[in-house]
């Protein structure tokens, strides 16, 4: 078979383990993973600069990853975005251009290499399909012909069932209400509290949440569920702007 059937054939397995649209994107993610030399894959979608919503991960390591270049606003899948350029980074890649996302992922997963790849077509501009290896060297060895190959069938899957099937919460394609999408909306919930409390536009409200996540070694979602929750006080964030931790 070729690596297109390949593909559709491990994601119809998929669907018996992980059904209903809103697992799409991880049946999409752990097929990537599957049909490709890859240790995981993660899907995410872009609104905006500060508003990346990931939507599907072939595994929890792979969501980490991506939680954490959020975490940092930096890393290979924002540059790959901001560009529309693949980006493919070892090891010693990530630690020279984002050192920041580089120390929390060594820190906190296996992964040492990845390949980012835009979405196209009507995803274009706003989706990115994430690759990622354990081994430092191993990233250099992926085929970007079968990347993008296997990028485009994610993108065509995803358009195709959100023109058939139109029920999340948002009145958008069903699948954005994935389990991962939901927990990144407690981040937007977090950064309309802190405005409010705090008087501070939004773009510094996301930067205070940042700043105390990565200080403390956490996700940005894990931190704003803390503060919706009030577990961490938001005068806290405020004297993260006055001295540093």
């Amino acid at each position: 078979m070729t690596l297109v059937e390949d593909f559709h054939v491990a994601l119809a397995a998929l669907a018996v383990e992980f059904a209903g649209s809103a697992l799409l994107p991880e049946r999409l993610a752990r097929a990537s993973a599957q049909v490709l030399p890859v240790d995981g894959a993660g899907i995410s979608l872009f609104f905006s600069s500060d508003r990346r919503l990931p939507v599907g991960a072939s595994d929890p390591a792979s969501a980490e990853a991506e939680r954490l270049q959020f975490t940092a606003g930096e890393g290979p899948c924002l540059t790959s975005h901001a560009t529309g350029a693949v980006v493919l980074a070892d090891a010693a890649t990530l630690r020279a251009r984002w050192p920041g996302y580089y120390d929390a992922l060594a820190a906190r997963t296996p992964i040492r290499g990845s390949l980012s790849l835009p979405l196209r077509d009507e995803l274009s501009g706003i989706g990115a399909l994430d690759l990622y290896v354990v081994s430092p060297g191993e990233v250099a060895s992926v085929n970007v012909d079968d990347a993008l190959a296997v990028a485009a069938q994610v993108a065509a899957v995803l358009q195709v069932r959100g023109r058939q099937d139109r029920g999340s919460s948002s009145g958008g394609p069903a699948w954005l209400d994935a389990p991962a999408a939901e927990r990144r909306s407690t981040v937007w919930q977090a950064i309309g509290f802190v405005n409010s409390a705090l008087g501070v536009p939004s773009p510094d409200a996301l930067a205070l949440l940042r700043a105390h996540a990565y200080a403390d070694g956490q996700s940005l979602d894990d931190l704003a569920a803390q503060v919706l929750s009030r577990q961490v006080p938001v005068e806290e964030l405020a004297l993260d702007s006055d001295s540093p931790r």
